[in-house]
């Protein structure tokens, strides 16, 4: 008999009343391991009216002491870790390293947020005018609300609801409804880490749960990470129902690889960034710009027995395996579409993995890895994102050809450059119009103190990821995470980073 899970509202697992349900599936076995209920609007009216009634009390406590609920979070991640790193392995098919990693990114958040006496504070200014004082205060909105996707099903809520509880608002969680365990398990770690029960809502179900979120008046905020097709759609509705928004859409990261670079270590960084996580994330490097005819002959030809040799299995494997399958048969067959589509249009296919197979796991959503060489900016491939196992090479015969590549893509969640060369590390991240930047660094994913924020098509609304935080100034964000050359070392051990 598989498990029903359903909404955790005012403190309690909740079965959704709607009577529809969606299965939810091992992604290695292809086995129904659970049944999901879809809520309705009506029990989203339920659980905002709970949080509504809630929050009051909630914004009353000092900051001091919500942040200790924060801080009792914290503990009870780091206790529970091996747990919900097998849950969330179970309905997404990540790795349990890359599962650790999914929560301990979203742990770090909420440390940051433990900072919240601090990151609160107003400000204050004596003698503005003639015996005229000012001072500014930051008070919660009320209910806020967050949508979250599959890929990270830890990470992302947590980015969401952290700062916005810890601010002293209440929450209502829509998480994607293919991996739904992990937002379930982390609402009931933060009731027992002491947040009162209505604070933090986990509300299940699909459009009209969403709908009914961007339609709700007692809803003032909601952060979205998704599709862009989706991210245009939600920021549209919200800002004209009269919300602040904030979203993230899709994205086509590139690494730029100078001549000078070193290319070994360049080769593991883009196998690491472009397969880890079987490709599911949005800062995933899908796009190798190699400058040079001679750098992207030999970066192939270190590349190709590299992605070769990844290990592909279920997370059961432990340590064994590089990554898993992919989410749902649908995502795999949208894969194996596009890498169909590449090889039609004249892109030449390195490495095939569509053929890859898994002995005792036949009806797993497994993908070998696929590289390609001579992508054009015309391609299917190029165009979209593929968040599966594959890595387009481009050739660009300069920097200046190079760099113009990611520049006219629509889309600038990240960027990465591999160079030697100081001035063109400086360049380009001054003149690159993406809002996550690496200077030899494969995935520039910023740390919890630094905003996490698209630009372009990749990002809508207000980029501070962090919410406590106040803009002095109507400019937008570009983070740069960046190891100098002298941290470049020959030979150095490729790990495929479990960060997002």
């Amino acid at each position: 008999m598989v498990e029903e899970l359903g909404n955790l509202i005012a403190g309690k697992r909740l079965n959704s009343q709607s009577g529809r349900y969606l299965d939810i599936s091992n992604p290695a076995t292809g086995q129904v391991i659970g049944k999901l209920g879809m809520s309705s609007a009506s029990e989203l009216s339920d659980a905002i009216a709970n949080a509504k009634t809630a929050q009051p009390a909630w914004a009353a406590i000092n900051p001091q002491r919500r942040a200790r609920v924060m801080m009792n979070f914290v503990q009870l991640l780091n206790r529970d870790m091996d747990k919900l790193a097998k849950a969330l392995s179970r309905e997404h098919g990540k790795t349990i390293p890359d599962a650790r990693g999914d929560i301990i990114r979203g742990l770090e958040v909420a440390e940051f947020c433990i900072g919240a006496p601090h990151l609160l504070k107003g400000e204050f200014s004596e003698g503005a005018g003639t015996d005229i004082d000012i001072h500014s205060l930051r008070q919660p909105l009320g209910v806020v609300a967050g949508i979250t996707p599959f890929n990270f099903p830890a990470m992302i809520p947590m980015w969401k609801f952290c700062p916005a509880i810890v601010s002293g608002n209440a929450f209502i969680l829509k998480p994607s409804e293919r991996a739904p365990s992990v937002p379930l398990m982390l609402g009931e770690l933060m009731l027992e880490a002491g947040l009162p029960e209505g604070i933090l809502n986990v509300v299940n179900g699909d459009k009209e749960v969403v709908d009914a979120i961007l339609d709700h008046e007692d809803i003032m905020a909601i952060g979205f990470v998704g599709s862009t097709p989706i991210a245009e759609y939600i920021y549209a509705r919200g800002c004209t129902n009269g919300k602040r928004v904030q979203c993230f859409g899709s994205a086509k990261n590139h690494m730029i690889i100078m001549p000078d670079a070193d290319l070994d270590q360049a080769a593991d960084a883009l196998v690491g960034a472009g397969y880890g996580a079987a490709g599911e994330r949005c800062m995933a490097i899908s796009v190798a710009v190699a400058v040079g005819d001679d750098t992207a002959d030999a970066l192939i030809e270190k590349l190709a027995p590299r992605v070769k040799g990844l290990k592909i299995g279920p997370y059961t494997a432990g340590n064994e395996v590089d990554f898993g399958p992919l989410i749902t048969k649908e995502a795999r067959q949208r894969v194996l579409d596009l890498v169909n589509s590449g090889v039609k249009q004249g892109a030449d296919l390195v490495v095939d993995g569509r053929d890859f197979s898994l002995p005792d796991y036949a009806q797993g959503n497994f993908i070998g890895g696929c590289l390609f060489d001579n992508v054009n900016t015309e391609m299917d491939i190029y165009r979209e994102e593929i968040f599966g196992p594959v890595l387009n090479i481009m050739r660009a015969k300069d920097y200046h050809e190079a760099i113009a590549i990611p520049m006219n893509n629509q889309y600038g969640n990240g960027v990465s450059i591999y160079t030697r060369d100081g001035d063109t590390a400086r360049d380009f991240t001054s003149r690159i119009n993406v809002g996550m930047v690496g200077v030899n660094v494969p995935i520039p994913v910023p740390l919890a103190y630094y905003t996490f924020g698209g630009w372009k098509k990749s990002g809508f609304g207000d980029l501070n990821q962090h919410g406590p935080h106040a803009f002095l100034f109507y400019t937008r964000t570009k983070t740069v995470t960046s190891r100098w050359p002298s941290g470049i070392k020959e030979g150095a051990e490729f790990v495929i980073p479990t960060m997002n």
